[in-house]
């Protein structure tokens, strides 16, 4: 049993983790920078642990200054969330060699999924559909060439390491092939330190549709059915949701048992994803194996609220050796969610990420909306760190009533003192095509140029009628945006 666990991250993740462990009866220890040292996820820590400047490197992807405050603080595990050191093979085994548990998967996991070709040939020997494609032994230009030439233009090159689209090149002539291997491996390097490069045949207009799973140390390997995330800026998701409508049934549990033998063959422990592109849709859709995130999802609330499950309270339960509570048959989905990621960016200057203070900030409180943030009102986005302010997520009994009630809290959502993508979100939401359900991984390259034409720059009305209303109410402190962050200062009646 756990007593304290130490959050290896900031804002919303760390916020959410620090509620799961006051659940389960678990002190939560927080780390800061010094850009967060007034954030929420250190005012709702048990404990809180500076760990540095604001420049991540020397702050949150510091393995000792996280293990210091680990043990300064007699935290006996360690949760990472997602991004900074959460993927990191290196950090598991120093959190293994201080004794320290580390809640996710074991780090040769997190080594087996983390090589992309090594991924690749996991699935297949699991029986599980590649995307054709080759990894040439030598990686000379102009083998790769040569490989791409065989599986025919057009071709995708792809680096092995990292993620977040950094590095692959589409190749749709073979004019093209050379400058776009020598560019691709000039990205890789940059970004990941290597430049091995494999190649894929382009699936045009895919859906990117990935698995949830949960793995106990005592064998058991379940999925909790799929996510739709199809609507993505430059292989970054913007809008997520569960279940997702090009899927039957039979799909579904072809594509789930696919997951499961992707994890069991990578002696996977703890929560996480198998991402596919998926072909055409219902029962005679192809699916491909895409990678494996080893970390819980940024969109992992939509498939909390159509299981039930907690997934950050089951990774605390895995973690301290518990066996997974159902099978995969007492698993069901009920009803539909979507997951809106409300940035500060400007979707009329391509999406430049904003930095400034929140003047006004005032989530939706309504039935079938759920807030997932680390940002309060008065405080600050900084350019430190991801501009993400908050995830929000409607649910409802079908899809459309998820999708009627996210448009409704979105307007009911004021953020005055930087710019969001709350319009975009809001046109995405409306167009005819997501109503529709017609959804590809080039969805914003095809219409995102007419959608961003048609946008205003300022918020909602409804949005701007109840910042107004706020700033106009009279003599009540309740509204006071000087020191939000002292809730002594800035309410009023009862306080318990």
């Amino acid at each position: 049993m756990f007593t304290r666990v130490l959050i290896a991250n900031r804002g919303e993740i760390a916020v959410r983790v620090a509620r799961a462990c006051r659940e389960m009866g678990i002190e939560a220890v927080a780390v800061y920078s010094d850009a967060d040292a007034r954030a929420p996820h250190v005012a709702l820590a048990d404990r809180a642990v500076r760990i540095g400047p604001a420049a991540p490197a020397q702050s949150y992807l510091s393995i000792d200054a996280i293990l210091a405050a680990a043990r300064q603080t007699g935290a006996e595990a360690i949760h990472p969330g997602y991004g900074f050191l959460s993927e990191n093979p290196e950090f598991a085994r120093a959190c293994e060699q201080a004794g320290v548990v580390f809640i996710g998967p074991p780090a040769a996991a997190i080594d087996r999924m983390g090589s992309k070709i090594a991924a690749r040939r996991l699935a297949e020997q699991a029986g599980v559909p590649l995307v054709p494609g080759a990894t040439p032994a030598s990686q000379e230009d102009a083998a790769i060439a040569e490989a791409a030439r065989r599986i025919g233009v057009p071709v995708l090159l792809k680096p092995s390491e990292g993620g977040g689209g950094i590095g692959m090149k589409v190749v749709r002539d073979e004019a093209s092939l050379l400058s776009a291997i020598a560019q691709a491996r000039r990205e890789a390097v940059a970004a990941f330190g290597d430049g091995t490069l494999y190649v894929e045949r382009l699936v045009e207009r895919p859906r990117h549709v990935e698995i949830q799973v949960l793995a106990d140390h005592h064998g058991n390997i379940v999925h909790l059915f799929e996510r739709e995330c199809s609507i993505q800026r430059r292989h970054q998701k913007v809008i997520e949701e569960t279940p997702s409508v090009a899927l039957t049934p039979a799909l579904r549990a072809r594509m789930g048992d696919a997951a499961v033998a992707v994890a069991r063959a990578a002696a996977y422990r703890n929560a996480g994803t198998v991402e596919f592109l998926l072909e055409g849709s219902g029962d005679a859709a192809r699916f491909y194996f895409l990678e494996m995130n080893t970390r819980l999802q940024v969109e992992h609330p939509v498939t909390e609220q159509v299981t039930g499950v907690d997934l950050v309270r089951a990774q605390i339960a895995v973690a301290r050796g518990e066996r997974l509570p159902w099978t995969q048959r007492q698993l069901s989905q009920r009803g539909h969610a979507i997951e809106l990621r409300v940035y500060a960016e400007d979707p009329l200057r391509h999406d430049l990420p904003q930095a400034g203070p929140l003047l006004l900030y005032r989530e939706p409180v309504m039935p079938g909306i759920r807030i997932d943030s680390g940002v309060i009102e008065g405080g600050e986005v900084t350019v430190h760190y991801d501009p993400m302010v908050a995830k929000l997520i409607a649910t409802g009994e079908t899809r459309e009533a998820a999708r009627r009630r996210a448009i409704v809290a979105l307007r009911q959502f004021p953020i005055l003192g930087i710019r969001t993508n709350t319009a975009l979100l809001l046109a995405l939401l409306e167009h005819p095509r997501f109503v529709s359900g017609d959804l590809d991984t080039g969805f914003l390259d095809t219409e995102g140029e007419r959608i961003r034409a048609s946008l205003d720059s300022d918020a909602p009305p409804e949005a701007l009628a109840v910042a107004e209303a706020v700033q106009a109410t009279p003599g009540d402190e309740s509204f006071a945006v000087d020191e939000p962050s002292d809730p002594w200062t800035t309410l009023r009646g009862w306080r318990g």
